[in-house]
């Protein structure tokens, strides 16, 4: 009874070793590791089944002496393999060391590993290494990948905000700023472009606010179809035509079908909206006319409202008919606003939605503070526009009491 006993206790710790070296065999295919020992004195090599695997090693042919695993490393990597056995040989404690080496006999293929070795010290003194080789070609290629994928995107960055840069000094050159609030006898001027806050929707809205040869003001918005480069390049085609035009000293709705005898012939696959008004300083009538633009906005005693447009049609767009001209007269108080869809299209929201929301915020604008007054708009309708860029011209009229001197 004793003997079968004892038969079944030896046979139960063999299944246990059994069972033991399969979850270790099945720890390292997962960890893609093996372990390794060298007896340099007997010349002997020990490897795990999984270290033939990461070396793309034969079995039947053996290990691989230590000497010889030199000829597989990577020659830029041969400094740390030489550093790993000076300092395994010299030390006691466990080292470690990363390189490369070039897997399988003429495959040239390029592995990763991260070799850990301490001394293998008998009574008799050090009698070899032993260690751990994990194969981590994996981890490091997705550590490169996410590497690369950084600089090209912080490279993306530069180049954007680089673009972005360019494109923006070009409208500056093109469409530079005015310096502060223009003051006319009985009205002040102010006007905001506001540029998309994604580089490629830089696009081709502009304004104007010139002296014409006969006294009055030359007030103008618009929009050039397209983003980028050749949108800002026929914005400036168009704009400068505007003001050579306008010298002519013609009624708007003349200056808006020449424009668009220019976008039909000379700017192919072209449109554009834009509106334009000459304001009399004097009597404050502004006479204006539009091509497809959003109709501009009017506070008068506290209610913006939307002017009605005279008749006319996107600059570009074939129609032969012409452009109306309408007339408003402003009195003082009295604030209008003439801008481009970017101030109030947004793909988030219904452009209506965005109109409301520009007519409410001018009702808080007043002629007397009209540069902050602008700023203050801006950041009320939801500061700028991520897809598109807007231009915001605003004509404000003093109060009687605020024109009386002192």
């Amino acid at each position: 009874m004793v003997d079968v006993i004892g038969d079944a206790e030896l046979l139960g710790h063999d299944n246990d070793a059994e069972l033991l070296a399969v979850r270790l065999a099945h720890a390292q295919r997962l960890g893609n590791m093996g372990w390794a020992e060298w007896h340099p004195h007997t010349g002997e090599t020990i490897w795990s089944d999984q270290v033939y695997v990461i070396f793309g090693r034969d079995p039947a042919l053996g290990p691989i002496p230590l000497p010889e695993l030199a000829e597989l490393v990577e020659p830029a990597d041969m400094g740390a393999l030489d550093h790993l056995l000076w300092s395994v040989v010299r030390g006691a404690e466990p080292v470690q060391a990363e390189f490369r080496i070039r897997r399988g006999a003429g495959s040239g293929e390029l592995r990763d590993l991260r070799v850990v070795l301490e001394p293998l010290t008998t009574s008799g003194g050090p009698a070899g290494m032993h260690g751990v080789i994990q194969d981590i070609t994996g981890r490091r290629r997705a550590e490169r990948m996410v590497s690369e994928s950084r600089r090209q995107l912080l490279e993306a960055r530069e180049q954007a905000a680089e673009e972005r840069h360019i494109m923006l000094a070009m409208r500056e050159a093109i469409l530079p700023g005015p310096a502060g609030r223009l003051d006319l006898p009985h009205a002040r001027i102010a006007v905001r472009y506001v540029p998309a806050e994604k580089t490629a929707n830089l696009g081709g809205d502009w304004f104007e606010a010139a002296p014409a040869p006969d006294g009055r003001l030359l007030l103008a918005v618009g929009d050039v179809s397209g983003h980028g480069l050749p949108a800002i390049a026929r914005m400036a085609q168009l704009r400068h035509a505007l003001v050579g035009l306008a010298m002519t000293g013609r009624p708007a709705h003349r200056l808006l079908a020449w424009l668009n005898e220019l976008v039909m012939h000379q700017l192919k696959d072209t449109t554009a909206t834009a509106i334009v008004g000459h304001l009399d300083p004097e009597t404050r009538v502004l006479a204006w006319s539009q091509a497809g633009n959003l109709a501009p906005v009017l506070v008068r005693d506290g209610v913006a409202s939307r002017l009605t447009q005279p008749r006319g049609v996107l600059l570009g767009a074939g129609w032969p008919g012409p452009y109306e001209l309408a007339t408003t007269r402003l009195l003082p108080g009295d604030l209008l606003l003439m801008f481009t869809d970017g101030l109030a299209e947004r793909r988030t929201r219904d452009i209506d939605v965005g109109l409301d929301l520009v007519m409410a915020a001018a009702r808080d604008v007043s002629a007397r503070d009209l540069e902050s007054g602008l700023d203050r708009l801006l950041a009320d309708i939801g500061g700028p526009n991520p897809e598109d860029d807007a231009c915001l011209l605003a004509v404000g009229v003093p109060a009687r009491e605020e024109e009386r001197p002192g």
